[in-house]
Parts: structure tokens; sequence; C-alpha cells
């Protein structure tokens, strides 16, 4: 368990993911699930707007003493103070942000092997992210579709906490974890489940069955 990001069940959340129900319905029962980091992703939020919704959902994190996490905007992250910040390959590089805001957990997405090998980057995140694990309609730039055979790669080359990301659900995440992820980050098999408390507590279960 790393001191820096023991988190096991991550869930990437969006208002246009959420089917079912509210977002912020969907984050508590998620958590009530087993979820225990949490990151709002809202790509095409004007900022003002951006940090108001941060601050709803924050106040339900807050609550249950969950960690929010800031999907690519710095300005949102300092804003309301969050636990961290992701970013991926065409966003602020994670060199640039600890520069900006030493206390922000800094998450950082991998596409492909040669990312892994750029240590200026590599050395300010706090914990990494192989996007996508297997190929997903939420992303559809995908370059390298991981595997297990490609998180058991990052693990050679690198001792970042792990996130695997991409069509994680309660089929994959037990092979995952067992690859070498250390934390799996969920999107459509929670926020468009008619049960998200149930959804995450099954996925939980099968990461700790893994471990």
């Amino acid at each position: 368990m790393n001191n820096k990001f023991p988190f096991r069940l991550y869930l990437v959340i969006s208002e246009k993911n959420c089917i079912y129900f509210p977002i912020e319905e969907v984050v508590k029962q998620a958590i009530i699930g087993g979820v225990d980091v949490i990151q709002l992703r809202e790509k095409n939020m004007e900022t003002p707007t951006f940090i108001k919704h941060a601050k709803q959902i924050k106040a339900i994190t807050t609550h249950y003493g969950i960690p929010l996490i800031i999907n690519d905007n710095l300005a949102v992250a300092n804003a309301i103070n969050s636990f961290g910040i992701h970013v991926g390959q065409h966003d602020k590089s994670p060199a640039f942000i600890k520069n900006q805001n030493t206390n922000l957990t800094v998450g950082y997405s991998i596409e492909h092997k040669q990312q892994l090998l750029d240590t200026e980057n590599i050395k300010h995140t706090d914990y990494i992210a192989a996007s996508p694990v297997f190929s997903t309609p939420t992303k559809t730039n995908t370059i390298t579709e991981w595997g297990y055979h490609g998180i058991e790669y990052i693990k050679t080359i690198s001792d970042k906490p792990l996130v695997g990301i991409g069509s994680m659900n309660k089929q994959t995440a037990y092979n995952t974890i067992k690859a070498g992820a250390d934390c799996l980050a969920i999107v459509s098999a929670i926020c468009a489940s008619k049960n998200p408390q149930k959804a995450a507590l099954e996925i939980r279960n099968e990461i700790e069955k893994a471990l």
C-alpha cells in the first residue's frame, strides 16, 4: 500500500456519464458501495461553472471523508482546494503543476511505453494511469490498449502507484489487480448502472479478492 496514493477503487465521473441518477446521487451511492477516491471530469464545462459544480461535489466527498481529484483544470483544483489533479498527455504537464502547486496530488495518464521514459514528468507524478487497459467508448483516441500484459510491463518500469482505467468492471477487476494494478478507475460500470452502490460493492469485492 502506497502512503501517497493508498486507494483501491477510483470513480471517474461527469454529468453526462450519469444515466439513471443525478451526479450527486451517484457519488453518494458509489462511496457507500466502496469507492475511496473520486475524479470529477468535466472537459467541456467553463471554469466558473466547473468551480461551482466542483464545490457541490466536494461538499459530498468531504462529508464522507473521500478525496476529490479534478481532471485537467488547475484553476478549479486550486479554487476548491482539491486533493489532486489528473492530467493526460495533452494537458498541463505534471512538472508544470508541481511548480505551481506542490500540495496537489498529481495523476498522469500513460498511453504508450515511451511516455514511461519521460523522467521529468514521471518524477513529478504521484500516481500513473494505464489508459486504457482495454478499449472503451469513453476514450475515443486510444493509442495503446495495454491489456493485462501491459499492466505487468508498467510495473517492471515504474514503482509509482498504478491505476488501471478502460473497461474496468467486475469482470475485469480481479485480473487487472492480479496483473499489478494498485487501483481501478471506473466510469460506466458505476455511472451508468441502475444500482451504483451495488456496482461499486461488486467491483470492490473483486479487488479485495485479488489482493
